[in-house]
């Protein structure tokens, strides 16, 4: 189960995890990474996803229904585009599915941290995420499609195999484990950015709103919290541009690279 946490700066987003998971090379890595179903996983080698529509839907300020549309709408264009990467590709694909919820509560076998804002489980490969007042306080700006996105990323990662191959990989104390969980969530912030450059230019959204958007990324790290199992601001930042202007998930294997690109 991977929550999308809430931190304590304006509109701050980072990811942690229940489970275990730039380029580089392996032996750069403090602790690296030799399960190839993570290092050299197929969806590396299909190329670029094709562009496509995504039209956004209006969506009111702290108006729980207009962002169950906005998001419900979000999802079905990453549902169509990953799904025809996948068959373009010949690989197996199932598509996600999300629910919504007003108060936190239990989910995936777990508590809901009062900061978290989305949870994607890989059991049910369905994604939950919170629409209370600070979630929709600013809901025009790219935040919560990026969140949306970013939770598939997690999905990306359940039917390619990646997630399991994390959940099972072993590690050796505190440190190891973090590094482990903040390749898996900047993997996952990379796959966001890839599906973001792929649908781009149907957003009707402008430059500035995505440099807005990677200026909320640089200060949403684990310099804002006390676990480090995230990655600094300027690690997820580097990622989601990375996948944005790649479109493409090969940009996105963060399992070989240095760790100082993980940090």
């Amino acid at each position: 189960m991977m929550p999308i946490m809430r931190l304590a700066a304006p509109l701050i987003v980072a990811c942690a995890l229940f489970s275990l998971l730039l380029s580089g090379t392996a032996n750069a890595a403090t602790h690296p990474i030799r399960d190839p179903v993570l290092t050299k996983n197929k969806l590396y080698g299909t190329g670029e996803l094709e562009p496509s529509e995504c039209r956004e839907r209006h969506i009111k300020r702290k108006h729980v229904p207009s962002a169950k549309r906005y998001i419900t709408s979000v999802l079905n264009c990453l549902n169509a585009s990953w799904q025809a990467h996948f068959e373009r590709a010949g690989l197996r694909f199932a598509k996600a599915r999300v629910g919504f919820i007003t108060k936190p509560r239990r989910f995936c076998g777990h508590s809901w941290d009062k900061n978290v804002a989305a949870m994607y489980c890989d059991t049910d490969r369905r994604f939950l995420v919170l629409l209370d007042d600070e979630m929709l306080a600013n809901p025009g700006d790219l935040f919560l499609f990026k969140v949306v996105a970013h939770e598939y990323g997690h999905h990306v990662q359940q039917v390619t195999g990646m997630a399991r191959a994390f959940q099972r990989y072993p590690y050796k104390g505190k440190s190891e484990l973090n590094e482990q969980i903040r390749r898996s969530e900047l993997q996952a912030e990379c796959l966001a950015g890839a599906f973001m450059g792929s649908v781009w230019d149907s957003l009707d959204r402008t430059k500035g709103e995505w440099e807005d958007l990677l200026d909320v990324t640089l200060v949403s790290g684990d310099e804002w919290a006390k676990a480090r199992d995230h990655g600094k601001g300027r690690n997820i930042a580097a990622w989601l541009k990375r996948g944005f202007q790649a479109a493409s998930p090969d940009a996105c294997n963060t399992w070989t690279a240095p760790s100082s690109k993980v940090a």
